[in-house]
């Protein structure tokens, strides 16, 4: 054997053991590769069910709530009591969201009820009554009932239906209009019955974002203790709450409204209908 051959072989052999860390280096980076790719088809499938596929089936939750409820209501009247936990019991309208925007609320607030679609804080006021009617709602999965809950306007009409009438709330002034609200009030005829709230209601606004742990959102004078006020002297308040921001939830986004019209469901009175009677101020 020539020297040059002994030479040759031995540069070969001496090239393969850095041939070989190229190639793990190229196995490990594939290997991260497929890693980053399947945790993203992950997140992707995530999301897709979480937007989508459970508002699916909240929507089938909801016809059904809903038919639920339109049978409760064509039969003869029972003795009045608190509906039970995960009972239908009365509908929710945000004109501002268009014709078509219309919720099943159902009572009680843990997650297997609101994937039905809004819920009933219990022990919070019934529609109508002294205090404060309280409803959360998801804003993101789940048919999503909130999730524009940041874009109403002071004055923008909330209605609630329930066997025998509408009550429409309107969304109190925000922080931010309070000093001029009077002149802004007379300019616009939505806001004629909308009062800025003083006293013990002075915390409360339009809108408020506020840690998950103040539940006190929810109490019959919001942000003060449950025997602030005596019931009788209670306004008649209403209150939606969902997370905050819309993708996170370490806050909370608050809606407070005050009740300012009743209308009885003579003569078949239909939300379309009533739509008609409150046009101008819409």
């Amino acid at each position: 054997m020539s020297s040059s051959s002994v030479r040759t072989e031995t540069t070969e052999t001496e090239a393969e053991p850095g041939a070989d860390a190229m190639s793990g280096r190229r196995s490990a980076s594939t290997l991260v590769g497929e890693l980053l790719v399947t945790f993203g088809l992950v997140v992707l499938l995530f999301a897709v069910y979480e937007l989508w596929v459970t508002g699916w089936e909240t929507d089938r939750e909801q016809q059904r709530a809903t038919r639920d409820l339109q049978s409760t209501w064509s039969e003869p009247r029972s003795v009045p009591s608190v509906p039970a936990v995960g009972q239908p019991f009365t509908r929710l309208y945000i004109p501002r969201f268009g014709p078509d925007y219309g919720f099943t609320v159902l009572e009680g607030v843990s997650l297997r009820v609101l994937a039905k679609g809004p819920g009933h804080y219990p022990g919070s006021a019934l529609p109508g009554d002294p205090g404060n009617f309280a409803v959360a709602g998801h804003r993101i999965g789940r048919g999503a009932p909130f999730n524009d809950l940041d874009e109403l306007q002071a004055c923008d009409a909330i209605i609630v239906e329930t066997r025998d009438e509408f009550m429409v709330y309107r969304v109190l002034p925000m922080s931010n209009q309070v000093a001029t609200w009077s002149t802004q009030a007379s300019g616009d005829q939505r806001c004629h019955n909308v009062p800025v709230l003083g006293g013990p209601y002075e915390s409360v606004a339009g809108i408020r974002i506020v840690a998950p742990t103040q539940v006190d959102a929810v109490n019959p004078v919001p942000y003060r203790t449950r025997d602030a006020v005596a019931q009788s002297q209670q306004d008649r308040l209403l209150t939606l709450t969902t997370c905050n921001p819309e993708f996170d939830n370490t806050q909370r986004l608050i809606v407070h409204a005050i009740l300012t019209d009743r209308a009885k469901k003579t003569d078949g009175l239909s939300y379309a209908g009533l739509l008609k009677q409150l046009e101008k101020t819409l």
